[in-house]
C-alpha cells in the first residue's frame, strides 16, 4: 500500500473516530484531518472499497472506488523489528507471547466502517480479509484492543461484567491489563447480570469475536484520547467455531 493509500486510511479513521464518535484529536489531527501515529508505516492496512455508484459528499476515493472501511494489521515479527505492539500500551502481552514461542501473533487495531455501511456483509467482508490474511501468513493467534465508548465503565457494568464472567481467557491465554491502567471489569456479581441484555449491550465488533471463540483480557484500559473503555481480544485460531470455517475457508486451505 502506497503512502497515499495510508493517508486515505488514516482520514476515514478521522471521519469516524473524531467528527462521529468524539475522540479527542491533538494539534496535528486537527491540523492535518488525519488519525496516525508511528505504527502505520508498519502495519498492513485492509480496506473495504464501495466500487462504482454516486459518490457521497466528502467521500474518500481510492482508485476502485469509495474507501468505506479499514483494518490494520501488524505481524509479530514486523512489530519486534520496530519495538512492538501497539496493544503493549494498554496491557502486559509481552509474558504471554513469551510463552508461546511456536505460535505467531496478529494485532488487531484501528477497525473503522463508515456509518451507512455498518452491515453485516461489510463486517463479513473484513473479516473475510483478515482470515485470508491469517492463513497467507501463516498466524496463529490474534490480538487487539476492541472498545466500549465512552470513559465512565458504570454505564458498561453489565457488559463488562458479563465478560469478565463468561469470557475471561483461561491460564493458558491470560492477560492482564498494565497495573496503572487497569480498570476493574467485575463490577456485578454473575447472579445478577441480565445475561440478555448485557451481551445486546455490547458493541457488534466485540460479539463477532465472541461468536468466533475469542477470550477476554483481565481488566479495561481507559483512553481518554479515543473516548473509550478498551477491552482486550484473544483469538487463537484453534479456538475458533469450527461451523465459520464453512463459510470463511479451513485454517490451511
Amino acid at each position: 500500500m502506497n503512502a497515499a493509500e495510508i493517508e486515505a486510511c488514516q482520514r476515514l479513521r478521522y471521519e469516524v473516530f473524531y467528527e462521529e464518535l468524539s475522540a479527542r484529536p491533538d494539534g496535528d489531527a486537527l491540523k492535518t484531518g488525519l488519525d496516525s501515529d508511528r505504527f502505520d508505516s508498519i502495519c498492513d492496512h485492509l480496506v473495504v472499497i464501495q466500487a462504482g455508484g454516486p459518490e457521497r459528499p466528502g467521500a474518500i476515493g481510492l482508485a476502485d472506488g469509495e474507501l468505506i472501511g479499514t483494518y490494520r494489521l501488524l505481524r509479530q515479527e514486523v512489530a519486534e523489528a520496530h519495538g512492538g505492539f501497539y496493544t503493549q500500551t494498554e496491557f502486559d502481552i509481552a509474558p504471554l507471547i513469551a510463552s508461546h514461542p511456536d505460535l505467531r501473533f496478529l494485532e488487531l487495531g484501528r477497525s473503522c466502517v463508515l456509518k451507512p455501511f455498518r452491515t453485516k456483509p461489510v463486517v463479513e467482508l473484513l473479516w473475510q480479509g483478515i482470515w485470508n490474511y491469517v492463513r497467507a501468513y501463516d498466524l496463529h493467534v490474534m490480538l487487539g484492543c476492541a472498545s466500549l465508548e465512552g470513559t465512565d465503565p458504570e454505564p458498561h457494568a453489565a457488559a463488562l461484567s458479563f465478560l469478565a464472567h463468561n469470557a475471561a481467557a483461561p491460564a493458558k491465554w491470560y492477560v492482564r491489563a498494565l497495573p496503572n491502567r487497569h480498570v476493574e471489569m467485575k463490577r456485578m456479581l454473575p447472579q445478577n447480570i441480565d445475561q440478555r441484555q448485557a451481551l445486546r449491550e455490547l458493541p457488534p465488533l466485540i460479539k463477532g469475536y465472541l461468536r468466533l471463540g475469542c477470550h477476554i483480557g483481565d481488566g479495561a484500559v481507559i483512553d481518554q484520547q479515543f473516548n473509550t473503555i478498551d477491552v482486550l481480544i484473544i483469538l487463537p485460531v484453534s479456538s475458533i467455531n469450527a461451523r465459520y470455517f464453512a463459510h470463511f475457508g479451513q485454517p490451511n486451505d
